[in-house]
């Protein structure tokens, strides 16, 4: 094909083989998107093709990406808002019918056999090295290694008993992506061999770094964990048969926890409570919940 179509935040060129899709750098383009500036979608990867009635006279082209043809969109599991989902293309409703005929070519070229996940990533994840700052310590990816450097101003008693961490992506089966933008966020690393008793709370996995109130932003966090995960699943097998997201062979849950470490939890609630990002009865009952675990 060739052609372009532009819409609000990013613009779309139809190649013979892919979707090229070239994101705006304005302020009003969410930051996510600012942060992949292009990418490079294969037919292949596309699993179908909608078009639907968007917000304020839009329209939304949207290409459904194929489970596990793109490790952004499998580190976000489902996570992120419509507005940073980077497979939407949303433009004014006059366009509607220039969009129908895109999304027609677009649909001439999936093959109904590929619907299914494939056995590789089809999409380029993005490039190292990165870094970004948690809220209890500095992650970094150089490509081969995960490493956490732990913030004394946030960094749970256990963490520096642990102290600074190293992983190997050889010895990761997995990563695990909690949006900051909900209570709790965190990345956690899911490794092929873990100890047994390994704490469930990700404050106190020394595999974890935890988000908070400007930490860990999805434009930073969320394309970190996807380079990660691309890197452990071209280095071997993930997730073992039986395993999902978020679970960890060996691991045993840890119901207790020290006091300290709860105070500093309160007072992490307090400030997102403060900002707004609480609701009173949100704050009341997660609060709770952590003082039973005392």
């Amino acid at each position: 094909m060739g052609d372009v179509l532009a819409g609000f935040h990013a613009a779309w060129e139809f190649e013979s083989d892919s979707v090229l899709i070239r994101f705006e750098r304005g302020i009003r383009t969410p930051k996510l998107l600012q942060a992949l500036g292009e990418r490079r979608i294969p037919h292949e990867a596309i699993a179908a093709v909608t078009l639907t009635p968007g917000k304020r006279g839009t329209v939304v082209l949207h290409a459904v990406p194929r489970p596990g043809a793109d490790p952004l969109m499998e580190a976000a599991a489902g996570q992120l808002k419509d507005g940073c989902d980077p497979y939407r293309l949303v433009l004014p409703a006059e366009r509607e019918t220039l969009a129908e005929y895109y999304a027609d070519e677009l649909r001439a070229q999936i093959t109904k056999d590929d619907c299914g996940p494939p056995d590789r990533y089809l999409v380029a994840p993005p490039e190292t090295p990165l870094q970004f700052k948690a809220y209890d310590g500095k992650a970094s990816f150089d490509g081969k290694s995960v490493a956490f450097r732990w913030f004394w101003t946030g960094a749970s008693s256990a963490k520096w008993k642990a102290g600074d961490q190293s992983f190997l992506v050889t010895d990761l089966s997995g990563v695990e992506w909690r949006s900051p933008e909900v209570f709790e966020g965190h990345l956690r690393l899911l490794r092929r061999e873990t100890p047994l008793a390994q704490p469930a709370q990700a404050d106190q996995d020394p595999a974890a770094v935890v988000f908070g109130l400007g930490y860990g932003p999805v434009h930073e966090s969320l394309p970190f964990a996807a380079s990660v995960l691309a890197a452990v699943r071209a280095s071997g097998p993930a997730l073992t048969p039986g395993m999902t997201p978020g679970t960890v062979p060996g691991a045993a849950t840890v119901t207790r926890r020290d006091p300290a470490d709860i105070a500093e939890r309160i007072r992490h609630l307090g400030e997102l409570h403060q900002a707004g990002l609480l609701t009173d009865e949100e704050f009341t009952t997660k609060k709770a919940e952590l003082l039973a675990e005392l």
